[in-house]
């Protein structure tokens, strides 16, 4: 064994770092299984919030469409009560003027 002991005692930083080496690579390895592991659960997570955020997009779009529509509404109801006051001031007007003559008939 005496003739190994310098073989060995020469060799021994290249084992030494061939076994650090492969145990790192082994540990790396699995780090980077689980790191890719943890970017695909993340990367799910963010396509589920993207997805829940169009949605609510979408809820958002499909409020203000039906509120947008509401206001068209009440603003053509008020312009018809507008002109509904308009007509109903020219009859009161007309109507007065019909009074104004029938007394001015009676008094003649």
């Amino acid at each position: 064994m005496s003739f190994l002991a310098p073989i060995l005692e020469a060799a021994a930083p290249s084992i030494i770092g061939g076994l650090v080496s492969g145990g790192a690579n082994a540990i790396l390895g699995g780090s980077n299984g689980t790191l890719t592991g943890a970017l695909g659960a993340n990367n799910v997570f963010n396509t589920g919030l993207e997805i829940q955020s169009m949605m609510a997009q979408d809820q958002l779009n499909l409020q203000s469409t039906v509120f947008d529509e509401a206001m068209n509404q009440q603003a053509e109801n008020m312009r018809e009560i507008n002109t509904l006051n308009d007509v109903a001031m020219q009859q009161r007007k007309a109507d007065d003027g019909i009074t104004k003559k029938f007394i001015e008939s009676i008094t003649q």
